[in-house]
């Protein structure tokens, strides 16, 4: 196991950009080894990168993903995160669900008025 990667390796290793790296150093979720302007992450930095996109691709905000990541390293330790991560999941399944009912109630009122407008525009003899 290599002992640092720099942001350039990262960022090509995750598609992410440098903006990115620091903005997530800078929400303290990441603290790289500075030497002078060059930041080196270590492998425990490259691990918590891949789960904050990973947390981010599963529709979790920069503040949830803070607060697992602070749960993993404070009591109740990674069994209070396991819990906790199961909740927020949940609730991230949840927030889908109703996000599909809502999607389906807007197609069905699209197809109602969609039907609305063909049927006055064959009253009105237009084709279409």
């Amino acid at each position: 196991m290599r002992e640092y990667y720099t942001i350039t390796e990262l960022t090509r290793e995750f598609g992410v950009s440098t903006r990115t790296l620091r903005f997530y150093e800078d929400e303290g979720l990441v603290q790289p080894v500075r030497r002078g302007r060059t930041r080196l992450f270590r492998p425990s930095d490259r691990h918590l990168v891949r789960q904050i996109l990973r947390g981010k691709r599963l529709g979790f905000s920069i503040n949830e993903i803070r607060e697992i990541i602070k749960m993993y390293k404070e009591p109740p330790g990674e069994v209070g995160q396991l819990q906790l991560m199961v909740k927020r999941i949940e609730e991230k399944r949840e927030e889908l669900r109703q996000k599909r009912r809502d999607l389906e109630d807007t197609l069905a009122e699209l197809d109602q008025a969609e039907d609305a407008c063909l049927e006055r525009m064959a009253e009105l003899g237009v084709n279409t």
